[in-house]
């Protein structure tokens, strides 16, 4: 299957654009539209959104993963396998999560070109034909390599970054990293941890550890965003 992941917005042409790429290269392949409204060209969010939606697909899942705000610039077009999944994207980290969580990883740099290749649309000119070729088992033009340095980037971010359909605001902070502290600061007030949202009182805040393994900030049957004032790169003290 492909999967795509960008900050397209779901109104536009964008999306249909790539998905008929998709569907000319490998119309027998599945295609997920996974997010088309991660963090608008918030490379940091993305990446650690990204490498959180990704953990439970399946093994040779294809990734075709577009938050790229120096499209046409020098940044490398890059495939990524990590443990088993492949993502498709430009060498701006938007891929380094899930890179740095992964225990075996291999990195190549796309040297093919199509003969069209737009500078403000390589999602749909470059990576989604590749995407596709790789959904196929083609890896051709790509050439291996390195991957980018890794060592200063943060495994996890103790901030928002992403608010949901329901004024959730989800955390780039891995629940596994949280020790014996049950309690979280933002903007000066203490937000206390439960397992659902019925074990609170209806208008209280509260965060618990979502299904994606992350830190999740929610209002029962209320907007936690609009209550706590969050938005993406809110930060979040532990």
């Amino acid at each position: 299957m492909i999967v795509m992941f960008t900050d397209f917005g779901a109104e536009g042409p964008y999306l249909g654009q790539m998905e008929a790429v998709l569907g000319t290269e490998a119309p027998a392949e599945p295609v997920i539209n996974l997010l088309s409204n991660a963090p608008v060209e918030n490379v940091l969010s993305s990446a650690h959104l990204l490498a959180a939606l990704s953990q439970n697909f399946p093994v040779d899942s294809v990734f075709l993963a577009v938050v790229d705000p120096g499209v046409g610039g020098e940044r490398q077009p890059i495939v990524l396998c990590a443990d088993g999944r492949w993502f498709v994207g430009p060498d701006n980290g938007l891929l380094n999560s899930v890179a740095l969580h992964a225990e075996v990883v291999h990195w190549w740099i796309i040297e093919w070109r199509p003969e069209n290749l737009s500078s403000s649309f390589h999602g749909r000119d470059l990576f989604a034909p590749v995407a596709a070729r790789i959904s196929q088992k083609d890896y051709s033009g790509l050439s291996q390599w390195n991957g980018p340095d890794l060592g200063g980037w943060p495994a996890d971010i103790a901030s928002v970054i992403y608010i949901d359909h329901y004024g959730n605001a989800m955390t780039g902070w891995r629940y596994q990293k949280i020790l014996d502290e049950k309690v979280i600061h933002i903007n000066g007030k203490a937000i206390h941890q439960a397992e659902t949202f019925c074990a609170v009182p209806e208008g209280e805040p509260f965060w618990y550890e979502n299904s994606c393994g992350l830190v999740e900030i929610a209002v029962n049957k209320g907007r936690a965003s609009e209550l706590l004032g969050l938005k993406v790169g809110s930060g979040v003290r532990f």
